[in-house]
């Protein structure tokens, strides 16, 4: 290739490289969080549980009114070993910015080579003279400045701000999956509680209708079937007792390591705990625009997005010439001479490298870089979707959960209904002990049925939160 055809490719290389290259970062048209759908209120947000024109409050565990709760999701956001993980890969994301913007800054070098030796004669194109050997020494400095033509270091710069963008939603994705556990695990140890003391206040009961069942025996007016029925129903009652009890054991070890402590640290006021706190009004869940604005895993997916749009640029960039500028000062020498006049030596001026003849290698670079961009793409879309996905099965669950706990409290009230006239009608003689046993069964039943509806309650409660999205503001 001749020197005129090179400089001429160099000049259009120039020319094209007015602006800088890459695409700039436009959402997409087809994106799924600009469709209405996606912004309209839930389809499942239509219910009195619900106050869909309220925002989701930054704090919504604080709608419990409940100051333990707020002590410990307050000690779980200020000591969990998930937040400071998340913390360190915010600090390394800023450590690659920093490195990145380096490269727009002039870069200075020092160099000092002091030796003992001896030059070869062959080098010096002096074959057989008798090269002495001697102290040498070699000192140089220089200054180089990389001019960022077509906008590559910029691209560098903008990707890796995006990615620093990403891991700040990352770590509030973490501090949301913080409060709600740790709500979630103080629910749990409560609920436990209350389901313990409906246990034991069932078990009481039945003891006593086994005692008087006994006496009844021995006082010729029942049958020793009665008593051994109601001693059998009895330890199927005090069998539900050690599994509430290793849940409740379980929920406090897990409080104990959200917050950072070991398991063996367990706050002993949770632990005596026997009801969960009620939320006193409907739950605020505003709409999707709100949703999808409030995530930190639709910010940060969207992030993600940025940063392989500008990946782009960087992978663009090689097809242009790279240009430096650098001077450079030294000195060369016998050690004895160090630093005369005719030991120095110094360089001035451009230095332009272009790897023009690679161009498919750099081509195959970029189209890995657009394809990077379209799965970021679809991720993103993926996540709109998802939040949207979650929140809607949330709402439905909570929704339904309610019915059916409204349900079951009915139910708990017309079985001690039952078992009190049951046992009204056994003490008049006008029925067997058996109706007494069967009623009793049924109502006990009942009531641990609505302590564990409750509770599941309770849980689908921090679910809908947690898909709500708030929480991550400090």
């Amino acid at each position: 290739m001749t020197l005129r055809r090179t400089a001429a490719l160099l000049a259009a290389g120039l020319l094209a490289a007015c602006s800088t290259v890459g695409p700039d970062y436009h959402r997409p048209a087809a994106a799924v969080i600009d469709r209405p759908s996606a912004k309209a209120p839930f389809v499942a947000g239509d219910e009195q549980a619900f106050a869909a024109l309220a925002p989701v409050p930054d704090h919504w565990w604080r709608l419990y009114q409940d100051p333990l709760l707020d002590r410990l999701v307050a000690q779980a956001l200020a000591a969990n070993t998930d937040l400071r993980v998340a913390a360190a890969n915010i600090a390394r994301a800023q450590a690659s910015v920093d490195l990145v913007a380096q490269d727009r800054q002039p870069q200075a070098s020092l160099q000092a080579a002091p030796g003992y030796g001896q030059r070869s004669a062959e080098e010096e194109l002096l074959p057989g003279a008798p090269l002495p050997r001697n102290f040498v020494y070699s000192a140089s400095a220089g200054i180089a400045y990389q001019v960022d033509l077509v906008g590559q270091i910029r691209r560098a710069v903008e990707a890796a701000d995006a990615d620093l963008a990403a891991t700040h939603a990352a770590y509030d994705g973490v501090r949301i999956t913080v409060a709600a556990d740790t709500t979630r695990a103080y629910l749990d140890a409560c609920s436990a509680g209350r389901e313990i003391g409906v246990a034991e206040r069932a078990l009481a009961l039945q003891a006593r209708t086994t005692g008087l069942t006994r006496r009844l025996v021995r006082g010729g007016r029942g049958i020793s079937l009665d008593a051994t029925r109601s001693a059998a129903q009895e330890a199927q009652v005090r069998a539900s007792l050690p599994g509430l009890q290793a849940a409740r054991r379980l929920a406090l070890y897990r409080l104990a390591t959200l917050t950072g402590r070991p398991p063996a640290e367990f706050d002993h006021q949770v632990a005596t705990c026997t009801a969960e706190p009620r939320l006193a009004r409907p739950i605020p869940i505003g709409d999707g625009a709100a949703l999808l604005r409030r995530r930190p895993d639709v910010r940060g997916a969207e992030w993600a997005l940025r940063a392989a749009t500008a990946r782009i640029g960087v992978a663009t960039g090689d097809l242009y010439p790279h240009i430096s500028l650098g001077a450079s000062i030294g000195s060369v020498g016998l050690a004895e001479r160090a630093l005369s006049g005719d030991t120095y030596k110094f360089s001035l001026g451009p230095l332009i490298n272009w790897q023009f003849p690679n161009r498919g290698r750099v081509r195959a670079r970029i189209a890995a870089a657009g394809a990077e961009s379209d799965a970021a793409f679809a991720r993103f879309d993926g996540t709109v979707l998802r939040a949207l996905g979650e929140t809607e099965s949330a709402l439905t669950v909570y929704a339904r959960d309610l019915d059916r706990t409204a349900a079951l409290r009915d139910a708990d009230a017309e079985a001690r209904k039952a078992a009190r006239d049951a046992d009204t009608l056994f003490r008049a003689g006008r029925t067997g002990f058996l109706s007494v046993l069967d009623a009793q069964r049924t109502a006990i039943a009942a009531e641990q049925t609505l302590a564990a509806a409750e509770s599941r309650l309770a849980a689908d409660q921090v679910q809908l939160f947690l898909a709500l999205g708030g929480g991550w503001q400090d």
